[in-house]
């Protein structure tokens, strides 16, 4: 008789722990559907169910588009210019070279020499009609002299972009050659001046050669 008494209080300690189990699992299934229901958007809990699903098209960002930093004019890289040597002179400090306000399609190789330092370079500021020497490491607005040559000088040129990208190329500058122009007006002008040179006369030239009579 015990031992059927036994039998019947395991018997219902099972089904009772068989229900609890079942029951969690119930409420854990019924919270993770109310999760699911709550991270769904509203519009696609409430919509249609006989329209086919339209996935929702995110708006396109538009990229921005680096470009190279315009260049200042002439008046604005003066004034600049203007600011900073008299705030070096301030401090104590060297001034910047004039050459720092010009960029590098401003200028023209006017001459090349040869100086105790080495190679140096005559170059005219076109827009201001100045001229200035330059050596090997001068700085420029938009770049910087590399080299001095025979006849041409060799430039790293440097372009600013939006993004803060810097780019450099090889950029060369040749010795000015001659106006043809200005050539042409030489010539002439010496062509004009042998013709109006008087010409000699031969008579003269034979009674200054003959001997005088004793």
């Amino acid at each position: 008789m015990k031992h059927y008494t036994h039998i019947i209080r395991y018997s219902i300690v099972g089904f009772l722990l068989c229900g609890a189990l079942t029951c969690s699992a119930a409420l854990s299934s019924v919270s993770a559907q109310d999760k699911g229901s709550a991270l769904t958007p509203a519009k696609e809990r409430e919509r249609d169910p006989f329209v086919p699903y339209k996935p929702s098209v995110k708006p396109k960002v538009n990229k921005v588009v680096a470009t190279p930093i315009p260049i200042p004019s002439i008046q604005e890289r003066i004034s600049r210019y203007k600011a900073q040597k008299m705030a070096a002179m301030n401090a104590q400090l060297p001034a910047p070279k004039p050459t720092t306000a010009l960029i590098l399609s401003e200028m023209q190789v006017i001459g090349i020499f040869r100086t105790p330092r080495g190679f140096a370079a005559m170059v005219e500021a076109t827009p201001i009609h100045l001229s200035y020497v330059v050596y090997p490491g001068e700085m420029f607005y938009n770049g910087q002299l590399v080299a001095i040559e025979e006849n041409r000088l060799v430039f790293r040129n440097e372009t600013r972009w939006t993004d803060g990208r810097r780019e450099t190329s090889v950029e060369i500058k040749p010795l000015r050659q001659p106006d043809a122009v200005t050539e042409s007006l030489a010539t002439t002008r010496s062509t004009t001046g042998a013709e109006a040179a008087p010409e000699a006369d031969p008579a003269k030239e034979e009674k200054a050669a003959a001997p005088a009579k004793q």
